[in-house]
């Protein structure tokens, strides 16, 4: 139960930090939803991971994942196979 709690709030907070981030990415949703778990994980293992996050931790998580996305865009390649300037 717990992982599948983990991949909707990967999904909700990847998809926020997509959203934050201003501009078009090349990446697929799957990629953005590993950003959201990897997102939330990095939080919660800075915050304890016990309690929970709480709602500054998700804020905070939205925050890590819009960086990750635009670290990830970055060197993700775009459709002429080139690495993204």
């Amino acid at each position: 139960m717990e992982i599948l709690w983990l991949i909707v709030a990967g999904l909700v907070v990847g998809a926020l930090g997509r959203f934050v981030k201003p501009g078009s990415d090349p990446m697929g949703w799957l990629v953005t939803i590993g950003i959201g778990i990897g997102a939330v994980l990095i939080v919660g293992l800075l915050a304890g991971g016990d309690d929970g996050l709480g709602f500054w931790g998700y804020v905070l998580a939205v925050i890590v994942a819009a960086v990750l996305v635009a670290l990830v865009g970055r060197m993700w390649p775009d459709r002429g196979g080139r690495a993204a300037a």
